[in-house]
């Protein structure tokens, strides 16, 4: 059941240079929340986050986590404050073992402190990481990689999750894995903000989604309902 709300983008507008890529974007995101923001290659998803995570400043619009505006905070404050983000193509320490990688994701001393409770609930989340708790990071199938990843970033304890593109570069069967593995971690109650173009897998496992193209959102709902919408099923469903 979703609560009081843990991130509110308010008339958002990025860019790069003086390319504008992000037009008056507006969401929300609600303890108890998995969400989604899906669209094509180069429609904003990816500028979105990294402007959530400090990456990048807004050009105006406001971004508030946890009731504080946080528009202006930078990266490492942000993982302070409790906002996990979990990169685009994982970007792992391929020649270190699996849990040597977990452990890089306690390194605030509030995680640290935390570590062998946080790393126990990984597992829990994660079983078949257990067996290659030893095992190099590279040794690793795709899939076992992104749960690697996500892992990593629960170790930091977060309020709340933010993903980019989990799916990428992943075959179907994995892409489903992966997914499964998504929903589990949303059903502790850890708010998650889903950034995909993998929009089918994300209505099956998110509450509420955001269509965005070409930097604009576009069409908003209950993934339940959003399933038989017309601009969905014949834009990126195929039917």
């Amino acid at each position: 059941m979703a609560g009081r709300p843990i991130l509110e983008v308010e008339n958002l507008e990025l860019g790069y240079g003086s390319l504008k890529v992000v037009f008056g974007v507006s969401l929300h995101v609600d303890e108890g929340e998995l969400v989604g923001l899906v669209g094509g290659n180069g429609s904003g998803k990816s500028t979105i986050l990294r402007a959530i995570s400090g990456m990048i400043a807004p050009w105006s619009g406001r971004i508030v986590f946890d009731g504080e505006e946080i528009s202006a905070v930078r990266p490492h404050h942000m993982a302070e404050k409790g906002l996990a983000h979990v990169p685009m193509g994982r970007q792992l320490f391929p020649n270190m073992t699996v849990e040597d990688n977990l452990m890089l994701g306690a390194y605030l001393p509030r995680a640290r402190a935390e570590r062998d409770r946080n790393l126990k609930r990984v597992y829990d989340l994660f079983p078949d990481l257990v067996a290659f708790a030893n095992a190099k990071a590279a040794q690793l199938s795709g899939g076992q990689q992104q749960m690697v990843a996500i892992a990593r970033a629960l170790m930091l304890g977060p309020k709340m999750l933010i993903m980019d593109e989990p799916s990428i570069g992943l075959s179907p069967l994995l892409v489903k894995e992966v997914m499964a593995a998504i929903r589990r971690v949303a059903e502790t109650g850890l708010p998650i903000l889903l950034v995909e173009q993998n929009v089918k897998q994300v209505l099956n496992v998110s509450h509420r989604v955001y269509v965005l193209e070409n930097g604009r959102l576009v069409l908003d709902g209950p993934s339940a309902e959003l399933q038989g919408h017309p601009m969905i099923r014949k834009a990126y469903l195929g039917l």
